[in-house]
């Protein structure tokens, strides 16, 4: 059975790892206005973050349809028995059920959907492992059963500088953003039971930042090998140094740098900072 690994852009793996592991991408899309942009495709993140500080209204995002997940599996289909369809948290987007949907409707073309019940790299960590596993030969129900057992110590904590965003698109309630904004609080957010929520609320950045490598600090006592990522939104200088600072302190954990795209940063807004990690077996 040869199998392919499909996910959707808020992976935000980059262009040469998706052509390198043959891994197949579907877009979600923000809405300025009347314009709408696939992220990765029609505007780059740079250019998003500029738009976002012009306009007066925060943009809208929009997962694809079954139509669009419909005709990418259809391409698959072509080449391949199987496909690993590994999306964002379904807590934050329908873009899971959506793959889904469309798994049910193709034919010629077995779709195993995975809910990575995260976003961002930490949902690449799993793309690239399937896709991995899948140049390796192994089986659909084998890459699931991996996946399965790397959500177990999956951790990602972020902090943002401004909480009306999730409140306003809904994935953090108003009450809770409005008191992280009255008490000039930082609260450490994280995914649980698929949803976005407060971890612990922080006083103060510095803080934060301490309390995210004591976190990572605990995981890596406990594993021989860690793979970490810091996650910015417009803070790439931040980030390096940060990585450099912990890279150092913990060589036992393998660190990258990625990013908070287009639909996320929506979300999040600029000047967020996050960690995700997860212990290899």
């Amino acid at each position: 059975m040869k199998t392919a690994v499909l996910t959707d852009s808020t992976a935000y793996i980059p262009q040469e790892q998706l052509d390198q592991w043959n891994i197949y991408m579907v877009p979600l899309s923000v809405t300025f206005g009347n314009e709408t942009y696939r992220e990765l495709l029609d505007i780059t993140t740079e250019e998003f973050y500029q738009k976002v500080r012009e306009e007066k209204e925060l943009p809208k995002t929009s997962q694809p349809s079954v139509g669009d997940f419909t005709t990418t599996f259809e391409e698959i289909a072509q080449e391949h028995d199987a496909v690993v369809s590994i999306h964002l948290s379904s807590g934050i987007s329908g873009t899971y059920q959506a793959a889904v949907s469309a798994g049910d409707m193709v034919e010629d073309l077995k779709v195993y959907p995975f809910d990575s019940e995260i976003s961002c790299l930490a949902q690449g960590f799993y793309v690239l492992e399937a896709a991995q596993m899948a140049k390796d030969g192994a089986s659909p129900e084998q890459i699931l059963e991996r996946l399965n057992e790397m959500k177990k110590d999956m951790r990602a904590y972020f902090m943002v500088d401004d909480l009306s965003h999730l409140a306003r698109g809904g994935r953090l309630s108003g009450a809770q953003a409005m008191v992280g904004s009255l008490l000039q609080v930082k609260p450490l957010l994280h995914f649980e039971d698929t949803k976005i929520v407060p971890f612990e609320k922080i006083r103060t950045s510095k803080k934060a930042y301490k309390r995210m490598e004591a976190l990572l600090k605990e995981a890596a006592d406990q594993a021989e090998q860690l793979k970490a990522v810091i996650i910015h939104a417009q803070r790439e200088e931040t980030a390096q140094k940060w990585k450099d600072e912990l890279a150092e302190k913990y060589p036992n954990v393998d660190f990258y740098i990625s990013y908070f795209g287009p639909v996320i940063g929506t979300h999040i807004g600029e000047g967020s900072i996050g960690l995700g990690f997860y212990k290899v077996k």
